[in-house]
């Protein structure tokens, strides 16, 4: 494990970690200290709370009265469909003012929010409908044919509205316009569900995550710190990542509407030149940026300060895969900031990472427990490993004060063994492998049913795909086992090129010779297969498995 750090400040760790201590209120709501708060503050109500343009729509803008005032007619409308308590209400939106609409409505009926990513195919969307139970829907116009292709066969769901393709749409406007706001939203309990989110469904169907009101509270220790004291120094905030995940909810519309600053929704998709137009023109000065776009936009411009403005850019925090040096380095100086890497769940979010202007950065470690949060390396009996000890990163229910974690989740939807599962004792587990030093970091060595063995050898594929990306040739790599007879499994990198190089015997000689020098002799890739897109999640991440079931079946 390197040890070098990236900054030779103070650490305050210790400091902070020590005396850090949750205060969360019996009655809690987000709608409340997300919308309700900032509108009925002079000084606050006129502020932009959600700029918003897309690929084919002209730049807009709305303040938190304006989204105040139509979240509540939203929810008038809802109220009137006969949603309340406990509801669950599917939101298939991309980003866009809605979208927060939806969600501040739902938590003021104190309903559930059902995020769904407009991504989704027919039997993924399908899936989570029937199974969430809902039985209404907050969608555009493409989604609302969707789902009333799929209506039949979800007959809970009893009310759709769309807000059509443009903002601000006539249809959806005056359906709310009609609609005399709701005086009073709800006194919720900050263990009230708020929202059911899906896991991505990486292995095995997706389940439902309850999360309660009070995550938003557990989450935000560790955005502060991630985004460099958030909201020191804030203008606007702007993700790629999708406001139906986790990423793009609870890592950047939901935190950001929580403190009353700007947040930027782009409808489109992604693509580097996008993104760098918009940290510019927006002055952009927080970002949640996933691995898999960092590298892309380090393919595109790999020194983007001599042709972009990027001075605004205060925070940048990366999570979904593993960061590695190379990209670590790219932020730093590329971008101009250092990365802060993150690791967190759906489940419990924002627990462990990087916040270089408090502590330093270990190169390569994806972090430290952040305030608030007990984590740390467990074996299968649910005992904590040693220093230097490979082990599954896990979250305990309470913190190092002994008080309850409010990040946790309530428990996945109708399925109590799944949730009985997650958990060993008071230690929710990850299904991420990690060792962790004598100072406290965490240093990511793959998903537990990522690693595998090869002639006897452990190989985790960060590792070696953090290597090759520093190959110029190389825009992405995805390393899963190729079954052997002999060695049980060779190393097999499936790469995605950069734009201009060529597939030859020679680039794949290059490329073995690449790892070889710089890692063990066992884990360079024996063998290298060409592709031109990687599978992944509709939230950025690898699905190696997909690669995996794919060498398995070549095999038989």
């Amino acid at each position: 494990m390197p040890k070098a750090s990236t900054n030779k400040g103070h650490d305050q760790y210790q400091t902070l970690y020590q005396g850090f201590r949750w205060a969360v209120p019996t009655r809690f709501n987000i709608a409340r200290v997300c919308g309700e708060r900032w509108a009925n503050n002079a000084k606050r109500a006129s502020k932009v709370a959600i700029y918003y343009e897309g690929t084919a729509i002209a730049p807009q803008q709305l303040s938190y009265k304006a989204l105040w005032d139509l979240s509540l007619r939203l929810a008038a409308w809802l109220s009137a469909q006969g949603i309340g308590p406990g509801d669950r209400v599917a939101i298939v939106l991309p980003q866009r003012p809605e979208t927060a609409m939806a969600h501040l409505a739902c938590y003021a009926l104190g309903a559930v929010a059902v995020p769904l990513s407009m991504l989704f195919g027919e039997e993924a969307l399908l899936y989570r409908l029937q199974d969430s139970e809902a039985i209404a829907a907050i969608t555009d116009d493409d989604g609302e044919q969707r789902l009333q292709v799929l209506r039949q066969e979800v007959p809970r769901l009893a009310s759709i509205v769309s807000v059509g393709a443009r903002f601000p749409s006539q249809k959806f406007m005056a359906t709310l316009w009609a609609q005399t706001p709701v005086s009073q939203i709800r006194d919720t309990l900050a263990d009230d569900p708020a929202l059911l989110i899906y896991t991505s469904g990486t292995t095995g169907p997706p389940k439902g995550a309850s999360i309660p009101h009070r995550a938003m509270i557990g989450n935000l220790s560790g955005f502060v710190a991630s985004q460099n004291w958030y909201p020191h120094n804030a203008r606007c905030f702007w993700s790629p990542a999708d406001w139906a995940w986790t990423g793009g909810l609870w890592d950047a519309l939901l935190p950001t509407l929580y403190f009353g600053e700007s947040v930027l929704g782009y409808q489109g998709r992604f693509s580097p030149e996008t993104a760098f137009r918009l940290l510019t023109q927006y002055k952009v000065s927080h970002t949640f940026i996933f691995p898999t776009a960092l590298k892309a936009m380090m393919k595109y411009d790999p020194n983007p300060r001599s042709g972009h403005k990027l001075s605004a850019l205060r925070g940048i925090m990366s999570a979904g895969e593993f960061v590695g040096d190379v990209v670590a380095q790219y932020c730093a100086e590329g971008l101009g900031v250092p990365v802060n890497e993150m690791f967190g769940q759906t489940e419990m979010n924002y627990v462990v990472g990087n916040s270089y202007q408090r502590w330093p950065i270990r190169p390569g470690s994806m972090g430290r427990s952040y305030p608030g949060h007990r984590v740390s390396v467990i074996d299968e009996e649910g005992r904590e490993l040693a220093a230097g000890e490979t082990g599954e990163v896990a979250v305990h229910r309470r913190d190092i004060h002994g008080h309850l974690d409010p990040v946790f989740f309530l428990g996945y939807w109708k399925n109590p063994e799944g949730t009985q599962k997650k958990f060993t004792g008071d230690w929710c587990r990850t299904g991420d492998l990690a060792q962790r030093d004598k100072a406290g970091y965490l240093w990511y060595e793959g998903r537990a049913d990522d690693v595998f063995k090869s002639a006897g050898y452990r190989i985790g594929p960060s590792e070696i795909e953090n290597c090759m990306l520093r190959h110029a040739a190389v825009a992405n790599v995805a390393v899963v086992p190729k079954p052997d007879a002999e060695r049980g499994n060779l190393v097999k990198a499936y790469v995605v090129l950069a734009e201009g190089q060529q597939v030859s015997e020679a680039l794949t000689a290059a490329l073995q010779d690449h790892v070889r020098q710089r890692l063990a002799p066992y884990e360079y890739p024996k063998e290298i297969e060409y592709i031109d897109a990687l599978p992944m999640t509709t939230s950025g991440k690898i699905q190696r498995h997909i690669l995996r079931k794919q060498e398995e079946a070549r095999a038989r």
